[in-house]
């Protein structure tokens, strides 16, 4: 007997917020009986964590080999914020009654926070939580987690407009005598480019040597530096290939021009600014597979992922106007965080647990007013998700609402591309 629902909303169907704004949402029960309660608090929490294992060998004084497993984690506070909504702490009970309840929280985020992220060993979250406080019994705690965005707008720094140009060329000795070189040249016109944008990348090929070139691989790469402060200081690198497109063979003594693309996926802004436990870095890697026992050429040059596109570099295509976000009302709060309201209507269509289905935009970017003539984003979510939002300081009773794995939102540009590459 007890609680029979528990679900939260936020006033954003895709719970997407930037730095420093304003968060406004419910917690509704339903509950089959009378509820005896010392209070219902609510916590907002900003954090980042690290976390890996490291297996290493040694031998001990008998001369046996021996394993030892090391587990090493950082962790880094943003912010935790919490508040009654009903009832304190130290006041005597208080009895809700059967049926359906709300109640409406609000928190204004930090102006300084590190996008959210989640990784192979490591994560930067933001959850909140509401708990039933209920004397001499476990409290009985709702989650949820939600997107933040620290906004990295690519027109604020020139070297973003930078192209990107590798150049690679090797000779190959045969019976001591040197070949003419075999050169490859690859190119894309910035270095900056946000989620939804196509990458135009141009590879021309000079192959003077007596080797066949079997193919040019390039691959779009995540990668993260992770650091631990416990028990030890310590830091893992991993790499991460998000797309690769294989292209262009030349045989010996041929040339070839061709020209290849693909599609950002929805991915964190580089940098993780303001996170001192993560540094995320993408790169484009190049790699020519020659034939025979020749070792391949390879280069890399690292892109930024933004999440404000570059303007006036490239030309939207005819109609992007049109294919613009038309954001919905967002749901109106009736009375003050903290009281209980009257049921309001649905947000959209509910899924398990009470997560509402994406479909209303956030409040407007902080951004878009510098940009007049920029569409609005569209919100696509990470294929990078969190095993659970759960942690250490959560009690056996913690329901999870939203996504079984949640994964956080980011904008994507569609409508705005770089500019083409110079025929």
């Amino acid at each position: 007997m007890g609680i029979k629902e528990a679900n939260i909303y936020f006033d954003n169907q895709c719970s997407i917020y930037y730095a420093g704004q304003t968060i406004n949402g419910r917690i509704e029960y339903v509950f089959d009986s009378p509820k005896k309660v010392r209070g219902i608090h609510v916590k907002f929490k900003g954090e980042a964590h690290t976390e890996w294992c490291e297996s290493k060998q040694e031998e001990n004084a008998q001369g046996t080999t021996e394993s030892s497993d090391t587990m090493h984690t950082g962790h880094e506070e943003y912010f935790q914020y919490s508040y009654y909504l009903l009832g304190s702490n130290t006041g005597s009970e208080i009895e809700i009654p059967a049926g359906k309840q709300t109640y409406n929280f609000t928190f204004t985020l930090p102006p300084v926070l590190p996008s959210s992220f989640e990784g192979e060993c490591g994560y930067v979250r933001y959850t909140v939580k509401v708990t039933l406080d209920r004397p001499w019994k476990f409290d009985q705690e709702t989650k949820m987690a939600f997107t933040v965005i620290n906004a990295l707008d690519l027109n604020l720094n020139p070297s973003y407009k930078d192209p990107i140009h590798m150049q690679l060329e090797k000779t190959f000795c045969c019976f001591c005598c040197a070949s003419p070189p075999l050169s490859v040249d690859v190119r894309a016109p910035v270095s900056g480019y946000c989620s939804g944008q196509v990458i135009p990348i141009q590879v021309d090929i000079e192959n003077k040597s007596n080797v066949q070139l079997d193919m040019v691989k390039v691959f779009l790469r995540k990668v993260v530096n992770y650091r631990a402060t416990s028990p030890t200081t310590a830091t893992k690198k991993t790499k991460h290939v998000i797309l690769t497109i294989d292209v262009c063979n030349a045989p010996a003594g041929t040339t070839k021009h061709c020209n290849m693309s693909f599609e950002v996926p929805p991915l964190p802004p580089s940098n993780l600014v303001n996170c001192n436990i993560i540094d995320l870095d993408y790169d484009l890697k190049v790699e020519c597979v020659v034939s025979g026992m020749h070792l391949n050429m390879k280069d890399r040059k690292y892109v930024t992922i933004g999440t404000v596109p570059l303007i006036g570099v490239g030309q939207p295509p005819p109609g992007a106007a049109g294919a613009q976000y038309s954001p919905s009302q967002p749901a109106v709060l009736p009375v003050a965080p903290g009281q209980p309201a009257a049921p309001s209507a649905p947000m959209g269509d509910s899924g398990p647990g009470g997560w509402v289905a994406p479909g209303t935009v956030p409040a407007q970017a902080p951004f878009q007013s510098l940009y007049p003539t920029l569409p609005e984003p569209v919100y696509k979510e990470s294929s990078y998700t969190a095993r659970t939002i759960q942690d250490k300081g959560d009690n056996n009773y913690t329901k999870i609402t939203g996504p079984s794995n949640f994964a956080p939102y980011y904008p994507t540009y569609g409508a705005v591309q770089p500019p083409p590459l110079p025929q």
